[in-house]
């Protein structure tokens, strides 16, 4: 009698060994995936993303919590695929909002690049405007200029013929005064050579001799 206890006592140890080793091992992976899970939901970066898949993941560790034995295996893998896949959501929407944020960085700097080539062109075609005022402006400073030279030189040249007019007439006095002045000369020597004539003794009876007139008695 005591040696079937002895094997019956030895065999319950057993069961209850393997019952310890079990709830142990079961233990070891619900603090593993609760862990893991833990750390992605603490995770500054990615915590906040994923929130459906961190619920299923925690109810998949609570259901295996509560697995039986023959269950175990099977709700270990779910388990285990639930905290992956929360993991992988939580990194892919981490992931998308990294590229949204990109491609906003990317539109706002093709944005700054059209409004600063926009400006530059801005600036430019205002330069180009200013210089083309400019030239406008020096071109009719030039026009109103060579005006000005055609009109000097037009009033000049009515001055140069005025005056050659007026030294032509001066020159045509000239001589007429000139001849005038030699008639004038010729006449006051004629005057003079008449004067010295006229005043003169010895050509005086010669040139004005008269017939003697005989004495009244020798008629």
């Amino acid at each position: 009698m005591k040696r079937p206890t002895a094997i019956l006592a030895f065999v319950l140890l057993g069961l209850v060994a393997m019952g310890s080793a079990h709830a142990r091992q079961d233990d070891i992976d619900i603090n593993r995936l609760t862990s893991s899970l833990d750390q992605l939901a603490n995770d500054p970066s990615l915590g906040g993303y994923a929130q459906a898949e961190q619920a299923r993941a925690r109810d998949a560790i609570n259901r295996l919590a509560q697995a039986s034995s023959r269950e175990r295996a099977h709700d270990l893998y779910l388990a285990e695929r639930r905290v992956d896949l929360a993991k992988t959501a939580a990194q892919l929407q981490d992931a998308q909002v990294k590229l949204t944020q990109l491609d906003r960085e990317h539109d706002q700097i093709l944005l700054d690049n059209s409004r600063r080539d926009a400006e530059m062109a801005r600036r430019e075609l205002e330069r180009q405007r200013l210089q083309y005022q400019l030239a406008q402006e020096e071109a009719a400073r030039l026009q109103q200029q060579g005006q000005e030279y055609s009109q000097a030189a037009e009033q000049a040249r009515a001055e140069a013929e005025r005056a050659n007019k007026l030294a032509a007439a001066q020159s045509k006095v000239a001589r007429a005064a000139r001849r005038e002045a030699a008639l004038a000369a010729q006449a006051a020597k004629a005057m003079r050579s008449q004067l010295e004539d006229s005043n003169s003794p010895a050509k005086a009876p010669a040139e004005h001799k008269k017939p003697a007139k005989k004495p009244a008695g020798h008629r």
